[in-house]
């Protein structure tokens, strides 16, 4: 069985979409293909990464996976593609296309275990309606924030933070408000607007009032700077976390972190680095 390939995905995706189909379908071993990320909420562009899963036949899926680079290579013009070991997704292939050239994630995953998964993705091709039913058996579970898995770390990363800073760490610094926007600041405020909360992909479309806000959570090298912007993550999380009933705070951790960013603060506006 095929699905029409939607009119709203740009061309150069499509095309690569039905030549992906029409390959792994002459592969026994390949049970459907699918398809996720913004192709499911009709928001593709040219920018967009095609996000594809593969099922494959419990008793073949070793040998698929042994043969992911060969597979992908028969796809089209592969440029280069490595393992997603470094975002915990060791099943999946990233690879980059040219002609067209597009960025695809391919991901192998045995029929058996599709029913463990983020989102329903929208079945471009399978066999017998199998890929179909195995979803059936569960629903898709996407990780939200936990506030008060949040609220516990929140003030020693922001001790943490100052710190670097007090010592010159910049690069260190930087990296971390970047952390801190990542993991609790645009989580929760993309879960409060309604969005996944992936970190803060596509936050300036889902939540554009809050991006404006964000904004002031990057900082320059300069330690006052990161000082600011540091300050300003606080601020923030601040008026995020007042809107969570169901949180408990504890005065202390946090008491204890501002009067040390405080210190710092005062440190640097002293000597400036």
């Amino acid at each position: 069985m095929i699905i029409d390939i939607s009119n709203s995905v740009p061309e150069p995706h499509r095309q690569f979409l039905r030549k992906l189909v029409e390959v792994l379908m002459t592969d026994t071993r390949i049970v459907g293909v699918a398809a996720g990320g913004s192709y499911l909420t009709n928001s593709m562009d040219e920018f967009s990464d095609l996000d594809l899963v593969i099922a494959v036949e419990p008793q073949e899926y070793i040998s698929v996976l042994a043969e992911r680079q060969t597979i992908a290579v028969s796809l089209g013009h592969l440029v280069a593609a490595f393992t997603g070991e470094h975002v915990g997704e060791p099943r999946l292939l990233i690879c980059l296309y040219d002609e067209p050239l597009l960025h695809v994630d391919l991901k192998f995953v045995c029929l058996e275990d599709v029913v463990k998964r983020v989102e329903d993705p929208v079945i471009l091709w399978e066999r017998e309606g199998r890929f179909t039913r195995a979803l059936k058996q569960g629903k898709p579970e996407y990780p939200t924030p936990n506030p008060r898995w949040i609220e516990e770390r929140f003030w020693i990363w922001v001790h943490y933070v100052a710190a670097k800073i007090g010592r010159g760490e910049l690069f260190e610094a930087i990296e971390s408000l970047s952390f801190l926007r990542v993991n609790v600041l645009g989580p929760l405020a993309l879960f409060r607007a309604g969005g996944r909360p992936a970190g803060v992909r596509r936050i300036e479309m889902i939540t554009p009032e809050f991006a404006v806000k964000l904004r002031r959570t990057v900082g320059n090298y300069n330690a006052v700077d990161c000082l600011r912007a540091l300050r300003a993550s606080v601020e923030i999380y601040r008026s995020l976390r007042s809107h969570i009933k169901s949180i408990e705070t504890e005065g202390e951790p946090e008491r204890v972190a501002i009067d040390y960013l405080s210190k710092i603060e005062q440190r640097c506006s002293i000597n400036p680095q």
